[in-house]
């Protein structure tokens, strides 16, 4: 049972979801766009990838110094990861706030690099 309450309560915020649509949409981002995107302070955006991360529902890929995290959506995922992140997709796709996420976040990965973005 421990594996579906690790889900049900990383689904259960906000800007977790919101990580988790970016991801759905760009495939993979570094954890300095995170931020820019959530506009939340980096240990608050590192405690939701944890929360996430701890859940199965993202996996993380160190390049260097950077982290990047994309959906754990791969064969080898546990039916209940993959299921969950295919209910969030269907669910949430045409929100107004995901719509708006989608908008940022094309102008974040189209913009020159800031100062410390490894991506």
């Amino acid at each position: 049972m421990l594996p579906f309450m690790n889900i049900t309560k990383a689904l259960a915020d906000e800007s977790r979801i919101r990580i988790l649509m970016a991801l759905h949409q760009s495939g993979e981002l570094c954890v300095c766009h995170l931020i820019d995107l959530l506009e939340l302070a980096p240990s608050t955006v590192s405690k939701h990838l944890f929360l996430l991360k701890n859940a199965r529902l993202v996996v993380a890929r160190k390049d260097g110094r950077w982290v990047h995290y994309r959906l754990n959506d791969r064969k080898s995922a546990p039916q209940t990861v993959v299921d969950a992140l295919a209910w969030v997709a269907r669910s949430i796709t045409d929100d107004s706030v995901v719509e708006a996420d989608r908008q940022r976040l094309d102008h974040l990965l189209t913009a020159p690099l800031k100062a410390g973005c490894g991506s």
